[in-house]
């Protein structure tokens, strides 16, 4: 797929005036808090100006739970948990929580296991802070007992201590 400079003709967009599908642009600007863009255009054929708007397109991503069900994927969720975890430590939760939406739909996602959103936080969190990745691994994980939960820090002592 040929991919066009803004500036030069642009297939596919008709005139509302001739019908014709070739135009040029010649002005964009962003509207909406920068989630659109505005774009004056000028047909090719009969020289008619007209305005379009260009608007980014989400990806509806669905959670499949424990048990099971579905339902869409809630941001605010997911940093609830993780600003929990961040609680008094110096990481920033939103930004984890952005990058995490952010991966999620730049790979197009349309369905994901609950268990994978908290692996994919888990990762971040390990990267940051031991501390923050103990507390969400934690609950995310539900230790069953002590040694459970001891055997995931001697794991984590190991790594700070290799590197």
């Amino acid at each position: 797929m040929r991919k066009e400079c803004p500036r030069h003709s642009t297939k596919n967009m008709k005139c509302p005036n001739c019908g014709f599908t070739d135009s040029k642009v010649i002005d964009s600007r962003p509207v909406e808090e920068g989630n659109s863009i505005r774009r004056r255009r000028e047909c090719l054929s009969c020289q008619k100006r007209f305005t379009t708007f260009e608007v980014l397109e989400s990806v509806q991503i669905l959670v499949v739970k424990k048990n099971g069900t579905k339902e869409l994927f809630d941001h605010s969720k997911m940093l609830s948990g993780i600003m929990k975890a961040c609680q008094k430590r110096p990481v920033n939760g939103e930004e984890i929580a952005a990058e995490i939406e952010a991966e999620l739909q730049n790979d197009m996602v349309q369905e994901i296991t609950s268990r994978e959103i908290g692996e994919r936080i888990m990762v971040k969190l390990k990267q940051r802070d031991d501390v923050a990745y103990v507390r969400f691994a934690s609950v995310y994980r539900e230790f069953k007992d002590l040694d459970t939960f001891l055997a995931e820090l001697k794991e984590l002592k190991d790594r700070n201590e290799r590197t």
